[in-house]
């Protein structure tokens, strides 16, 4: 039994973990909750599985009812023993990580399934039948169900292929982590693993996170884990960080300035965005002599800003050695990252702004991201980046990418009223501070 890596009232309240990705059982049903094992195992979305919390009822619409009807805790240990064994019909043999939690003073199990290592995953129809059959199950939406014919066949391709996030770094040590990143983190996200990490080895830390693999002889991190539990990470991915430039005169003047952004992923997102913010935007203020409210415009508005940066770090390929670029000039800002958009969306959608991804290269990544309430994933990024550049009152953004999808490319034109402060090298800040997702 471990405790949860992400806040239990969260979880419960659908704040940081989609509503697909979380599964209610009012009571121990194992053929259900196998066959939605198997289906969080298989991950074919790449979402990063889910979760099932049983001893929890929910309403007509799957919103969880409170207080929950809880388990009795006579019962737990018997559940605890059923499910080992049913687990062991899952094919390849699948193990979800155990909580036993008490909301309401009632006891509930958690079950935390991460996307397997090996699929796909078959699961019987009947765990307890004489005559099994097993099927392939995945989830569509908030509900689980047999993969078949273009699915099933969809599903078979993605064997063995393991997101790159989530695979083990065989380079590298567990001693390479650091510990008080993985502590601030689970303070951070308010996780009940947070009480007693301190007293862990991070070796015993990073399987409770789903982030440390490998026999207990030769563990191993694994990439994601690196990527925000190391203070360098770019010595194992080469150029994984977030450079910001700064044209004074233009892409084709004499000189300009560079600011280059190095160390774990959530640090360098918030310090580059923090950057941009503190030296690169300031508002306009245009007063009317017919009346007394002025006209307040940003040159650039933060979530817009916000929004493709932090896509960019969720999205980019992290084995391509070519930084996230931000490039900052009078009359636009470029946000450039490796490789485009996925091949599952449509070129034309893209380039309008109406992408919806169906499968992500970052399975993980998001995952963390979302927990540090930076991003909310489902392809919310493009409408968000064109809402704020609507309410500014700025020119709509473009998106562009070439027909091998080697680059993604997000351009933000600066507003027609906003004026550039006498001195370019640091602009002027308005006293106004932007929303922003990584102060919530």
């Amino acid at each position: 039994m471990v405790a949860l890596p992400i806040n239990l009232q969260n979880l419960l309240r659908h704040r940081t973990v989609e509503s697909e990705r979380i599964e209610y059982k009012a009571a121990w049903n194992p053929d259900a909750i196998i066959r939605t094992l198997c289906a969080f195992a298989n991950d074919f979305e790449n979402l990063g599985g889910g979760y099932i919390i049983i001893g929890q009822d929910c309403d007509g619409e799957d919103r969880p009812i409170t207080p929950p009807l809880g388990l009795v805790e006579s019962q737990i240990d018997k559940i605890q023993r059923e499910l080992l064994a049913a687990c062991q019909q899952i094919r390849p043999p699948y193990f979800p990580s155990l909580s036993i939690c008490d909301v309401d003073d009632r006891k509930l199990i958690v079950l935390h399934a991460p996307g397997g290592m090996h699929r796909p995953y078959k699961a019987p129809a009947s765990v307890s039948a004489r005559h099994k059959s097993w099927h392939y199950y995945i989830r569509r939406y908030s509900s689980t169900v047999e993969a078949r014919g273009e699915r099933e066949q969809e599903l078979l391709n993605l064997t063995a292929n393991v997101p790159f996030d989530d695979r083990i770094a065989q380079q590298a040590k567990v001693s390479d982590l650091s510990k008080p990143l993985m502590l601030a983190y689970l303070q951070e996200v308010g996780s009940a693993l947070a009480d007693y990490a301190d007293r862990l080895s991070i070796e015993e830390l990073g399987r409770q996170m789903n982030v440390v693999d490998g026999p207990s002889e030769c563990p191993w991190p694994k990439n994601v884990d690196l990527m925000f539990f190391s203070e360098t990470p770019d010595r194992f991915f080469p150029y994984t960080q977030i450079d910001v430039v700064w044209f004074p005169d233009g892409p084709g003047g004499d000189h300009f300035d560079e600011k280059i952004f190095k160390g774990p992923l959530a640090r360098i997102t918030r310090e580059a965005l923090g950057y941009i913010e503190r030296n690169y935007l300031h508002q306009t203020v245009l007063k009317h002599p017919d009346r007394a409210e002025a006209t307040r415009v940003w040159n650039f508005p933060y979530p817009a800003i916000e929004e493709a940066v932090v896509n960019a770090v969720y999205h980019r390929s992290y084995q391509d050695r070519e930084p996230i670029e931000v490039r900052i000039m009078r009359d636009e800002i470029l946000v450039l990252s490796y490789p485009g958009p996925d091949r599952s969306i449509k070129l034309a959608d893209w380039i309008a702004g109406h992408a919806t991804c169906h499968r992500y290269r970052n399975r993980r990544i998001g995952e963390f991201l979302k927990e540090l309430g930076l991003t909310e994933g489902r392809s919310t990024g493009v409408p968000k980046i064109l809402k704020a550049m609507s309410a500014n009152g700025s020119p709509p953004p473009q998106f562009d990418t070439d027909d091998d999808r080697s680059g993604c490319l997000v351009r933000l034109p600066v507003h027609k009223l906003a004026q550039w402060p006498i001195d370019q090298s640091a602009t002027r800040k308005s006293p106004r501070k932007s929303p922003r997702k990584s102060d919530a």
